[in-house]
Formats: structure tokens, sequence, C-alpha cells
């Protein structure tokens, strides 16, 4: 098989015990999202905790695994690492934006940049940041 490589997305904080609910949501509401399996994790990881799940998804083809944390940790998602979405139409940005920004914080407006004829940058709900663009 070789080497392969995955960017890991560990729910922490507010935010531990919910990789499921985030996979889902991501699935439901943004394009080229497929979701492969969704296994829970061994109770050693926190046994006072809920389920805590480990994911593998995809996002436009690129391999991501998605985990709760379950114990506490001094970190969480920061916007210094977020994934960049290209979409294919004006209405899917719109639509995508409004969806991850719900509950979540605007960083960078929907609007015309000069790298982008249409780009935003949001943190959603879950604390992971996404930079939305419409390619020239």
């Amino acid at each position: 098989m070789g080497v392969t490589a995955a960017t890991a997305l560990m729910f922490v904080g507010d935010q531990s015990g919910r990789a499921r609910e985030a996979v889902e949501f991501y699935a439901g509401n943004v394009p080229g999202v497929s979701v492969q399996h969704v296994e829970p994790l061994p109770a050693e990881v926190d046994p006072t905790a809920a389920e805590l799940v480990r994911a593998e998804l995809s996002i436009g083809g690129t391999r991501f695994i998605a985990f709760d944390g379950g114990r506490a940790h001094d970190f969480t998602f920061t916007p210094a690492v977020s994934i960049w979405l290209d979409v294919e139409t004006e209405d899917e940005l719109g639509a995508v934006v409004d969806v991850l920004a719900e509950g979540g914080k605007v960083l960078m407006p929907l609007g015309e940049y000069g790298f982008s004829r249409g780009f935003a940058w949001v943190d959603d709900r879950f604390g992971v940041s996404w930079q939305l663009n419409l390619p020239a």
C-alpha cells in the first residue's frame, strides 16, 4: 500500500464527543464530502465520556480522519489551519458559506477579493476553519 497521508481533525474541549455530528453535518451540507466509515473508539480513550468516534471521510478527494479527543487538552482548532474548498457556482458558494457560518464565526465575509471572484473564510459551529472559494 505504501505511504498515505490524511489531515486529522480532533474534536476536543467543548467539541469533544461531536465528531460524528460534525461528519454527518459536513456530508449533508458540503459538496464533495463522502464518509467512508465511522467507528466507536475504545472506552479507554475516556471512560467518563459518552460514545466517542473515529471517522474517515473525503472532502473534494482529500482524505480526512475526524475523531473525538476524549480527555481534556490545552488546544483546539485554529484558523491557522483551514480546509480550502473550491466550489463550482456562485449559488453553491453562497449556500455553503451560509450553512457553515451558522452558529460559527465569519472571518472574511463573502465577497470578491483580488485573488478570487468569490471567497469567504468561516469557522463553523465545531470550530473547524474553512476557506471557501469560487475560482476564476
